[in-house]
């Protein structure tokens, strides 16, 4: 499927709300892909369970709402069917890390993640000022992992995104991690190595790698909860701007988008 295909096969049946893939009512065999990550944290006073709850639901709702959904966990791949959003649509501002070499001796840029977490941002809103959010109670699919301590303590969560050189033949992998304690001063440079070996092993040729990682400090008395996932998503049909059609996104910055359907600010 050519990327024009995929994003116009990837809106939702809701005029106003996001839904998760594999949800039926779909124009097509489409998905877009979102990042995020996300912290949140809960006084100490209840159980660990409940804290642990009450910090994730926090998390969820933090920075790009993603609130009130049924999280489906899934492997790490954005297919041959599925786009990302702020890369191939409704593109961000992209800004480089660094230079590094792959199996095959070429060299490819190392970006940082931030960009499309607020494209993600931008496209869902948040808790409070919400845009196109998922639908309440809906199924997502969703690459994810979290970490959950009391304090005092760090909790971090970290995403690497690879894009593939040739996506008709294979998929854009996505890496997450979690930890507590201080992150290692490493950790950015492991992961976009570790994407790396992924593709040597697999004979992939990754072209860029997105990567980024949030840390929250946990106070004594607190419960912290760090989460890194990349929900699977359609979008909903008033996110197509007036007289566009859906793959029109593909030609759109982030800005010119929110420009397209008049959205007021994001608060800061």
């Amino acid at each position: 499927m050519n990327l024009a295909e995929v994003v116009n096969g990837a809106v939702g049946p809701f005029a106003d709300y996001c839904t998760g893939y594999l949800n039926p009512g779909t124009s097509g065999l489409g998905y877009i892909v979102t990042l995020k990550l996300s912290t949140g944290q809960a006084k100490a006073d209840l159980d660990f369970v409940l804290e642990g709850i009450v910090s994730y639901d926090r998390a969820e709702k933090n920075d790009a709402y993603i609130g009130q959904i049924n999280m489906l966990t899934a492997s790490s791949f954005c297919g041959l069917n599925g786009a990302v959003w702020g890369y191939d649509l409704a593109k961000a501002n992209l800004q480089p890390l660094t230079i590094e070499k792959r199996h095959d001796g070429m060299e490819i840029p190392i970006l940082q993640v931030e960009p499309l977490l607020d494209a993600t941002e931008r496209l869902f809103g948040r808790e409070g000022q919400r845009r196109f959010s998922p639908l309440p109670g809906a199924m997502v699919v969703c690459a994810n992992k979290s970490c959950t301590h009391k304090g005092p303590t760090t909790v971090w969560c970290a995403i690497a995104l690879a894009i593939a050189e040739n996506r008709e033949i294979a998929a854009h992998l996505i890496i997450e991690d979690v930890g507590s304690g201080q992150p290692s001063p490493d950790l950015l440079e492991n992961m976009y190595k570790s994407i790396l070996l992924c593709g040597e092993h697999q004979s992939v040729l990754y072209k860029k790698i997105f990567v980024g990682y949030k840390e929250l400090t946990v106070g004594a008395g607190v419960v912290g909860c760090a989460l890194v996932c990349a929900p699977y998503m359609t979008l909903a049909q008033k996110a197509i701007p007036p007289g566009c059609k859906p793959a029109d996104l593909l030609h759109l910055t982030i800005s010119e988008w929110e420009q397209a359907l008049s959205l007021p600010l994001l608060k800061s």
